[in-house]
């Protein structure tokens, strides 16, 4: 997720980033042991189903074999100057695979424009055929949703109302407002990826119970970078715990409390959060963690910060005065390294990374982690399939092992080395060149978010939903088969029409970790990253008490209570 801020430039990316899809069959069952007043739904899944045929409605003769074109057209009824030249857009999907013990159905629209327009554009339950190479517009049925502008890239329709579950359901699209077509892509277009597609999310089992909620706290301010160097660092009051190391590098096994040499524990996750800080705190990364961690009545596993290349301040100069303090009270550091200046504003490439421009800095920080004297997360470049001005796919692997190989002749061998990916679907193609070998990776990572409203979706993702797509993903296609993974950020905006749903997403995210095993750390971004505040989106975790005590609540699960910590 993009991050104001100290550890990252800000930038807004239109379009589909992070809508991640998962395609396919229903996942395993939610691990039981979920605390008896919480009442949450079970496992639950995403599919993504591709139309089955599509057409354009219409009264003109030119148009031809609409079934068979590239596009689809939709235009008032009077069109372009002809007085009866609408057209609409119709789409047939065929849906076989939702289970019959479904509950809380969504299902959503997605139809791909290449340019932006000032019209309203309605779905419709459609009683025409999309497999007619020319229909007539007839009267729509009823309306389901509307677009009041068109975007660039997909546009998206609540059709929840028509699509209840297994069946073959058709949607027209008419448009008003503007008196000219507009071009969407259809089941025919040559690029598979803008293709219309309809996802479906779903929950298995009972609705959860009502949760009772309080009036909301004021959210915390926005981060922004430091122009001074950090001050000394508050003490914090949290226990230490010592652990076990065990020699296994990988998933260890056997009794609870024991931790691999690469940080993996024998039993449940780790549970860590960023969170940023600012001017009006001092700059204080220190009590910015500890005032949550008393918010939330525990102390964090792992505490995740982002640093720059400049080798300079809190940004550059790490682990700093804050890190350190919270290492000597028993906390594991993340660090995420960005090949940038933060403050500058400079991005780097990397080939300035592998070409040894960058050699001091390197060296430099594996110098100060390899004094840290115990081990630390340390990711390169979290989220590269995102950086498309920094290089390759390729010079982002070289970049990595050129890195990594660098901290094995300092002797910093007590760095754990972390890929972070997006685990966006549209990237999936991508993902076997960005990895840089099992030799070159301890953990496997990935960002997954239930943004519903705050990325234009209408989509509210359960947390199964949100973390089980890219982690089915990585089973299919074996990469990193054998590493332990994390998920190094989430998130979750509110639900303005549901006020308890942020507290209940919370209470139910131990079980969707427990339906997914291999994730051993969870990490939540608590910052509005690249979206804003809004009446209808907030994707903090303390912006109101209800999801502050629906987090501490999670925080509180065993499978997230390490028996651990401590000197390391």
């Amino acid at each position: 997720m993009t991050r104001h801020g100290l550890h990252r430039i800000t930038r807004f990316r239109p379009g589909p980033r992070r809508k991640a899809i998962a395609i396919g069959v229903v996942g395993g069952s939610v691990v039981a042991g979920i605390v008896a007043t919480m009442m949450p739904l079970l496992a639950s899944d995403d599919l993504s189903i591709r139309a089955a045929a599509d057409t354009t409605a219409t009264a003109v003769a030119q148009d031809g074999d609409n079934a068979a074109k590239s596009t689809l057209a939709t235009c008032a009824t009077r069109c372009d100057g002809n007085p009866r030249g609408g057209r609409e857009g119709v789409i047939e999907f065929a849906v076989t695979t939702v289970p019959t013990t479904a509950v809380n159905i969504r299902a959503t629209l997605r139809v791909h424009a290449w340019q932006q327009f000032a019209a309203t554009v309605t779905a419709h339950a459609s009683p025409l055929s999309a497999r007619e190479s020319r229909p007539p517009v007839t009267s729509a049925g009823a309306a389901l949703d509307s677009v009041t502008s068109v975007s660039k890239g997909f546009n998206e329709w609540d059709v929840s109302k028509l699509v209840t579950g297994n069946g073959t359901w058709t949607v027209s699209l008419a448009q008003s407002g503007l008196e000219s077509r507009i071009y969407w892509a259809s089941v025919e277009n040559r690029n598979p990826d803008l293709r219309p597609s309809l996802l479906i999310s779903y929950d298995l089992g009972a609705r959860p119970s009502p949760v009772t909620t309080t009036r909301p706290a004021p959210p915390p301010s926005p981060s922004a970078s430091p122009t001074t160097a950090a001050p000394k660092p508050s003490p914090t009051i949290a226990p230490t715990r010592t652990a076990t190391p065990s020699a296994s590098g990988t998933l260890p096994s056997g009794r609870c409390g024991s931790v691999s040499d690469k940080l993996v524990p024998s039993c449940g996750a780790w549970w860590g959060m960023y969170t940023p800080t600012a001017a009006a705190g001092g700059w204080d990364h220190g009590k910015a963690v500890t005032d949550v961690e008393t918010q939330i009545g525990r102390k964090f596993d792992i505490v995740h910060r982002y640093h720059d290349f400049s080798n300079a301040g809190s940004n550059g100069a790490f682990p700093d005065v804050y890190e350190q303090q919270q290492m000597r009270e028993g906390r594991l550091m993340f660090f995420a390294w960005e090949s940038r200046d933060f403050s500058a504003g400079i991005t780097l490439k990397w080939s300035d990374v592998y070409g040894g421009k960058q050699d001091d800095t390197i060296d430099a920080v594996a110098g100060r982690i390899k004094a840290a004297g115990v081990p630390v997360f340390i990711g390169f470049d979290h989220e590269p399939e995102d950086e498309p001005n920094k290089g390759s796919d390729a010079d982002f692997v070289r970049a990595w092992r050129y890195v990594h190989d660098r901290f094995a002749s300092a002797g910093a061998t007590n760095a754990v080395w972390v890929w972070t990916m997006m685990g966006w679907s549209g990237h999936h193609s991508r993902y076997a060149g960005l990895y840089p070998g099992d030799r070159y990776v301890d953990w496997v990572a990935y960002d997954p978010y239930n943004f519903h409203v705050c990325n234009g979706s209408t989509v509210w993702k359960s947390p199964s939903t949100t973390i089980g797509d890219f982690y089915r993903w990585l089973d299919d296609n074996g990469i990193g088969a054998s590493k332990p993974r994390m998920l190094a950020e989430f998130g979750t905006n509110f639900n303005s029409a549901d006020p308890g749903a942020k507290q209940r997403w919370f209470q139910e995210f131990p079980a969707a970790l427990k339906a997914h095993p291999k994730i051993k750390a969870a990490m939540y971004f608590n910052s509005a990253g690249m979206t804003s505040r809004t009446s209808t989106c907030d994707m903090t975790m303390n912006h109101d008490t209800s999801a502050v005590a629906g987090f501490a609540k999670a925080g509180q699960d065993p499978y997230l209570r390490q028996p651990t910590g401590g000197s390391r």
